[in-house]
């Protein structure tokens, strides 16, 4: 769980370089959490609920941004990129891929790669 903790101490830490690993663990922690939330705001305030949701959401949204930029950076591309995402259909499935894609196996202009890094 070590990658969860590496995702708090950068918080809003846009520079550097996120591994799949670290970025998709977040991911998946996030949507079990979005989930359980989701149940159990419906199951014990009815529509309510929902406000148990956003109030996460929007509680995680710098540290899921950041890590985002970090992904694409590790990609080799600008984090920028993030805003295919508003591009209708095509956008989302763009960032999916390029969230899926291996980083740039050598240091690169956003820092050394973190694969190297955490062997050391």
């Amino acid at each position: 769980m070590h990658w969860y903790l590496d995702v708090l101490k950068k918080y809003a830490t846009f520079s550097g370089r996120a591994r799949r690993k670290e970025y998709w663990m977040y991911t998946l922690f996030n949507v079990v959490i979005l989930m359980a939330l989701l149940a159990l705001g419906f199951a014990v305030l009815g529509e309510n609920g929902v406000y148990l949701y956003l109030a996460y959401m929007v509680a995680v949204l710098v540290p899921t941004l950041a890590v985002t930029v970090r992904r694409l950076h590790d990609t080799g591309r600008s984090g920028w990129w993030y805003f295919i995402t508003f591009v209708p259909l095509v956008g989302p499935i763009v960032l999916l891929v390029f969230t899926c894609s291996g980083g740039t196996p050598a240091p690169n202009q956003y820092g050394p790669d973190p694969k190297l890094v955490s062997a050391a």
